[in-house]
This record gives C-alpha cells, structure tokens and sequence, in this order.
C-alpha cells in the first residue's frame, strides 16, 4: 500500500493538499477577519450587491451594547463625574474664565452698545471687569457643584457614546481591533494549522474517493471550520478547565488584565472624557436642563453684580433685560470652552482610567466576554458561510489546475 502511494503519479500533488488546505484555511479567515472591520462605508448597489464592514454597518448597535454589557457595570456617569474632582473642575473653569474675563465682558458690553462702552473712562470699565472677577468663582462652584450632583439627569451616557462612535465609525474600529489584537491576529493564522488538518484528512478521502466534488466539498468545510473552530477556541472554555497537566481558558478570557488595561485607556482617551461629558451637558438632547440651571445660578449675578453695574453704565433700564439675556448666553458657551485644554482633560481621565481598569479585571468571566463577543458573534454565520464559499472555489481551482480535471 506505502510502495503504491510512494510511487504513484501523483504523490506530489497529495503532499501538497495540507498546505493548499491551509493556504486556504488562513486566507478565508483573514478575510473574514478584513471583513468585520471593511470597508467603513458600504461599498457595491443596495441591498444586495456590496458590502460595509460589519461593525461599521452596524455602529450604534455595537457601541449601545458596549455601553449595556460592559460600561454600566464599570460605573456610573455621575460617579466618573465625581471621581473627576468637581471642585478642581469648578478651580480649572474660574481660573479660565477669569483670565479673560476683559474680553468677555468687552465682546458682550459691544454687542449691546459699541460706542457708549469703547467711549467710557477706562476706570469706570476696570470697574466692571473687578465685580464680575470678583462674582465668577462663587457661580462656578456651585453650577459645576449641581451638574456633579444632577449629571444622570443632564447627560444619557448611551447617546453620548452612540453619537461619537457613529461620526467616527473609525474609532470602534480602532477600539475593537486594539483590545482584540491578539485574537484577530490568532484568527488569522489558526486558519492555516486547522486547514492543514483538514487538508491531512482530505488526502486518504480523494484517494478513497477520487470523485470531481471531493476537494470543492473539503474546500468548503475547511473554510466553514476554520473559521468556527477559531472563534470558539477564542471564547471557550469560558472558565479555565484542567486538561491532564493544562488549564485551558478561551484566549481572549485569559488576557483579562491586559485588555481591561487597553481598554479603559482607550475609552478614558476617546469617550468617557470631560470634554465629551460637558459637550454633552451642553448640547446634549437635555442641554436645555443644563441651561436653566446655569442661569439659575447667574441670578445673583444679574440681579446684583456687575451686570446691573453694566447696564446702569451703559444701555440703561430699558436695555437692562436685554443685557441679561446677552450674558446667560455667555455664560453658556464659556461652560464648554475651557474644557478643550488637552492637559486638564489628560488628567482628569487618567483617574477614571484607573477606576475602570481596576473594576474591569475584576468582572466575572461571562461579564467581561461581552466586550469582545458581539463583534464575532454580530452576523458572524455570514462571515462562516463566506468562508466555505472562497473554500469551495480554492477546492474547485485545485482539482483543475493540481488534477487537470472539472
């Protein structure tokens, strides 16, 4: 039987089959690994011919169950708030304020009276710049002192994370593919070693039965299981279990430490930020919430400060209203402007990252799966089936081209 097959014809083409299996095997789940990632963009005719990446295709649902199965359980909006220290916000946003103030009042006082303002003896307007100097440390307090305590009611941080993602569909690309590299890249590559055992089989079969359809049909099961046997072995077990001297964990399970590292950093840096917070405080679908707030507590301010000082100086009685209106609206934009200082952001969010890092390692097994699993497991019967399509075409070119036969 050895002597028969070491002499047969062809006996170079049989050796060739695992490596042409695994060939295989590793370009069906790169593909189908560029696949759930590309393009970021449908691509071909709707709604059949083309393709968009799958998470890309499916942004707000991916970044809604991130928010659902994995921040939630790390913490609430208002307690990141106050792990942020909101007295230091309040310190960071008058010393802001402050530093301008002059500009501040000069850009409202013309809008309202150019001449009569620019006219006035400078005394009379340094005036004006010391009581509202003197106003803005107590309001900030105690405005950034309500959000702290109102946050949940003035930001829906699933919305605040939708809306990111979904004018940046690259950044949950970035974000899935930097916590899961390890996996993709194992994905990738298990293709080849599980297709070359497939392909080992596939030897004695076409030997056995030397039929047109045998390598199109090994093709396509090599395909289908490579790519199920990797995402299973990336998920499964899901506690360790010992095998003889092993203890065998899903890969991904295994990494739980490292992960909750690059992912809090990732979502520190990009989401759950003071900025993205306080744009959302703002303009968020409850900015109106945030902005009755603040002018509640402008009323000292307005009724007694500088602004009645202004008005008296200025656009009199009668434009008295008016000048208030003209400052609440200031005051609104000046709550989101300090907060693009890239170094006070920084600092604020290395705080949150280490509460999220610390909280994330310590997840259940089946808690912290979420976080990877539903960009395997969102259509990913589609990405199987492709597999064993691009599989059965590579058995089909290898019966023609290895065996001459079709």
């Amino acid at each position: 039987m050895l002597d028969s097959l070491f002499s047969h014809p062809d006996l170079w083409k049989y050796i060739s089959m695992p490596f042409i299996a695994g060939a295989v095997g590793w370009a069906t789940n790169w593909a189908a690994v560029q696949m759930t990632f590309y393009p970021l963009e449908f691509i071909g005719i709707r709604p059949v011919f083309g393709w968009q990446g799958i998470i890309p295709s499916k942004v707000e649902k991916m970044a809604a169950i991130v928010v659902d199965k994995t921040l939630q359980k790390l913490g609430s909006l208002d307690e990141f708030f106050r792990e942020m220290e909101p007295e230091k916000i309040a310190a960071h946003l008058t010393k802001s304020v402050q530093a301008r103030i002059e500009e501040y009042v000069d850009e409202v006082m013309t809008e309202r009276n150019a001449v009569l303002w620019e006219n006035l003896p400078l005394a009379v307007r340094r005036r004006v710049y010391a009581r509202a100097r003197r106003a803005i440390p107590a309001v900030m307090d105690n405005v950034v002192d309500d959000i702290s305590r109102n946050l949940e009611n003035l930001v829906d941080m699933k919305h605040m994370i939708v809306e990111r993602m979904r004018s940046d569909k690259a950044l949950m690309v970035q974000m899935f593919q930097e916590v899961g590299e390890p996996e993709f890249r194992f994905v990738t590559n298990s293709g080849f070693y599980f297709g070359f055992l497939f392909g080992l089989i596939q030897i004695p079969v076409f030997i056995l039965v030397p039929d047109n359809w045998v390598l199109p049909m090994f093709g396509f099961l090599v395909g289908i299981a490579t790519n199920w046997l990797a995402l299973n072995v990336i998920f499964r077990p899901l506690n360790p279990v010992r095998v003889g001297p092993f203890r065998v964990q899903g890969l991904f399970l295994k990494r739980q430490r490292d992960v909750a590292e690059s992912f809090a950093r990732l979502t520190t840096e990009e989401l759950v930020t003071l900025r993205n917070i306080m744009y959302q405080v703002i303009n968020g679908p409850r900015g109106d919430r945030t902005k009755a707030l603040i002018k509640r507590h402008l009323k000292p301010l307005l009724n007694g400060g500088f602004v009645r000082t202004a008005a008296q100086l200025t656009v009199g009685p009668g434009g008295y209203a008016d000048l208030k209106r003209a400052v609440e609206d200031k005051a609104v934009d000046l709550a989101v402007e300090p907060f693009e200082d890239d170094h006070f952001n920084r600092e604020r969010s290395a705080i949150i990252e280490r509460l999220m890092r610390d909280r994330m390692q310590a997840l259940s097994a089946d808690d912290f799966q979420d976080l990877l699993r539903p960009a395997f497991q969102e259509d990913e019967w589609i990405l199987i089936l492709v597999g064993g399509f691009l599989g059965a075409l590579a058995g089909l070119a290898q019966l023609i081209f290895l065996f001459g036969l079709a």
